[in-house]
């Protein structure tokens, strides 16, 4: 088999076609994966880490300021966006794939588009509960529309054929365990607050949990884990002026980026992030209660939706930004962290929303599109 995979632009739409991308090689060690991506993209380092031939074309996302400099960038795009469709069916007319498979983000756009149009079988997986402009405008176009989150659907034309697939999660946050996590990280019984803002970090969440975490280092009522990210390196030194003392307050545990992340997840017992689709897909792999912070500065505002989406089924507190103060969200840790039965609640309704073989599901809906490509030409 050969397939090529298109998606890009964050984590988000890059990892899961990877993790796809290993259980094809999984299933079929001899299958012939080509990744297109964009040219300079965070794609391009990830991808070739992972071992996969890489090939980019140039593409870029609509601005939808009406400013002369939103005006200007836009006539750029579309000037690229013709250029990049080029782009894609000469490399697509090389490589000859079996079928494509997009995850997302703008580079997607031209490189299903253009395969669906050249007849190759083509797939789309939205990781999102609110579909991005790119899976609407593609929906229309491919075989399958393989979704995270079943009430997607809703947002889409009734005459697209959508499968219920979840998120792809990496195998070591489904085996990790808690209590062997807790004694990796020699974490004692008190409750375990895990918490972070994504890898650049997020100054509104930082602030707001400065409070909570220097009042710990004093009175040990909790144990943190927290990652202040790439651009919240002030954090140690705002706790400080809060008077915690770091070197001696061993119950907490702070630091830029979180390598290790599965095992942190596992050991806590109420996670405090954004609402990221494959970070939620992980905190429902773990059964993880959480108070969701959704991102207000991404397309389509699609945070919110997918953090109401466990909010909805009783699985989440969901604090949207323009809400968030300190006291807030102290008042709500506490509340959260002294319920047994609220914490119980959470666990057992964001397990049930998991769907930890999602890799399985895709890979199935890949091959019974080609084998049905294959029994027309028959």
């Amino acid at each position: 088999m050969k397939i090529v995979f298109a998606g890009g632009g964050t984590a988000g739409h890059i990892n899961p076609a990877l993790a796809i991308a290993g259980y094809v090689k999984l299933r079929q060690p001899d299958a012939e994966i080509l990744y297109i991506g964009n040219k300079g993209g965070m794609e391009e380092r990830l991808v070739a880490q992972a071992g996969y031939e890489f090939k980019s074309i140039s593409i870029q996302g609509f601005s939808r300021k009406l400013t002369p400099a939103g005006i200007k960038k836009n006539i750029v795009t579309a000037k690229k966006a013709i250029t990049a469709s080029k782009e894609a069916k000469k490399i697509l007319l090389e490589f000859q794939p079996d079928i494509c498979v997009g995850t997302g983000g703008y580079v997607s756009g031209p490189v299903i588009r253009t395969a669906a149009k050249m007849g190759i079988p083509t797939v789309i997986h939205e990781q999102n509960a609110f579909p991005g402009v790119t899976t609407k405008m593609l929906s229309k176009l491919v075989d399958r529309v393989m979704l995270a989150v079943p009430s997607a659907k809703d947002y889409l034309k009734k005459n697209c054929k959508t499968v219920d697939t979840g998120n792809p999660v990496r195998g070591e946050i489904l085996t990790a365990e808690k209590e062997a996590s807790r004694k990796e990280l020699g974490l004692d019984s008190r409750p375990v607050i895990l918490s972070f803002g994504g890898s650049l970090g997020a100054r509104i969440i930082n602030e707001s949990l400065a409070d909570i975490i220097a009042r710990s280092a004093n009175d040990g009522k909790y144990q943190h884990i927290h990652a202040y990210g790439q651009y919240g390196k002030w954090f140690p030194d705002l706790l400080k002026e809060k008077g915690a003392d770091l070197e001696k307050a061993t119950n907490l545990d702070i630091r830029e980026y979180i390598n290790n992340m599965p095992t942190c997840l596992a050991a806590a017992d109420l996670v405090i992030a954004r609402a990221g689709a494959i970070t939620l897909s992980e905190i429902q792999a773990q059964g993880k209660p959480s108070i969701l912070i959704p991102s207000p500065n991404v397309a389509e505002n699609h945070q919110y939706h997918n953090a109401m989406a466990l909010a909805n089924k009783n699985a989440a507190v969901v604090i949207e930004e323009s809400e968030l103060t300190p006291e807030r969200l102290t008042r709500e840790i506490d509340k959260l962290a002294s319920d047994s039965e609220r914490l119980a609640e959470f666990t057992k309704n964001a397990k049930a929303m998991a769907i930890t073989d999602a890799t399985k599901r895709i890979y199935s809906v890949i091959i019974e599109v080609l084998s049905a490509t294959k029994a027309k030409k028959k």
